[in-house]
């Protein structure tokens, strides 16, 4: 150990997640999806089919598929490219594509019980950063299983704009940058009329499309959602915008003093009525909310990735706190966290929780 090196940062593991590129038409994409990460999401699904039955009754698998199967008319729609490459991963990873897409919305499947806290988000426009460089991120929490199944994923489809996700294996989109520049992370938010439309989890990949934040705000508010999910935004210019969504609507924020996070409630005037988290799990994005907020402000004009890492694993306001260990509060953790630089075409990401693990950088392969 070096002289004055903190023992937890001397400590720290530097495993990371698997990296894998995929090229070609979606089909091609998803095929080479499948078959290079098959043991991984045959785990995904044993995983997510273990917890789904632990809180409710499954009739059989078939049902489950059938179920699934619903929202995928939305998904060819909207965005068939989406249901390309789903029918790619199903046939490389030797699965069925209900079970394909049942790992594309796990929240819609499990909506009928009470859904779990989920992530804090940040934006960070050029003027509060130290050089200029815009940044972006999360705290991704999850149950502790997603630690072992999640994957960096490079997709460079023939026509459109390459992305770099963090996804857990066999999802098509979860969190990441487009190679336009474009940032997409998001949260989780609890709100009534959920039903059978365009699945959650795919609209950050579907905001990647598009190469400004106006663009990618109109193209999520014209499908026809099947559920509530917090969009943080970032663009090349800098700009950023979060956006709330339930089924049938949805509002902007804009960024104060270059700074914007989110966590798990509502926070625009105009969507307060929406809110359907109480007591405790109310409290704990209130907290966590307030302390991204409070950190980012106190470090405004002095952000970059460095900063950042350090910003992420804080754990002073334990148990609601920003860094997730297991026992903290409820069955997430962070199992992952992720620092962008879309305008690098830079993820930073560390497995989690972060004060535990390094961070290593991801980019493009070209």
């Amino acid at each position: 150990m070096q002289q004055g090196q903190p023992f937890e940062q001397a400590s720290r593991s530097t495993q990371s997640f698997p990296y894998y590129r995929f090229s070609g038409t979606h089909r091609e994409i998803g095929r080479q999806y499948g078959e290079a990460c098959a043991p991984l999401i045959r785990k995904h699904r044993d995983y997510a089919l273990e917890r789904l039955r632990s809180k409710v009754v499954v009739p059989s698998l078939q049902a489950l598929e059938e179920e699934a199967l619903k929202y995928r008319p939305y998904v060819q729609q909207y965005a068939p490219f989406f249901d390309e490459e789903i029918q790619g991963i199903a046939q490389g990873a030797g699965i069925s594509l209900g079970e394909a897409y049942f790992l594309q919305l796990r929240a819609e499947i499990y909506q009928h019980f009470d859904a779990t806290d989920e992530c804090t988000t940040f934006a960070v426009s050029p003027e509060a950063t130290l050089d200029g460089t815009p940044l972006i991120g999360q705290n991704a929490d999850l149950p502790a299983f997603y630690g072992e199944v999640g994957i960096v994923a490079e997709y460079v489809p023939d026509a459109g704009p390459a992305c770099l996700m963090l996804t857990p294996a066999g999802q098509v989109s979860y969190i990441g940058i487009n190679d336009c520049g474009m940032g997409v992370f998001a949260n989780f938010l609890v709100s009534d009329g959920w039903r059978v439309g365009f699945p959650r989890y795919l609209l950050s990949r579907l905001a990647l499309t598009k190469n400004s934040v106006d663009e990618a705000a109109a193209q999520v508010k014209s499908v026809y959602r099947a559920s509530s999910r917090n969009l943080i935004m970032m663009d090349k210019t800098g700009r950023s915008l979060d956006l709330e969504t339930v089924p049938a609507r949805a509002a902007a924020l804009e960024a104060t003093n270059g700074i914007l996070a989110h966590s798990n409630h509502f926070v625009s005037e105009s969507m307060l009525e929406e809110e359907r988290k109480t007591g405790e799990d109310l409290e704990n994005s209130r907290v966590r909310l307030g302390r991204m907020r409070a950190l980012l402000e106190s470090k405004r004009g002095l952000l970059d990735v460095a900063a950042m890492q350090e910003l992420l694993r804080d754990r002073e306001t334990a148990p609601h706190t920003l860094c997730r260990m297991p026992g903290d509060f409820g069955e997430s953790i962070t199992f992952a966290s992720v620092i962008a630089e879309p305008t690098k075409g830079n993820l930073w990401i560390a497995i989690g929780p972060p004060h535990q693990y390094e961070y290593k950088r991801y980019t493009f392969s070209s």
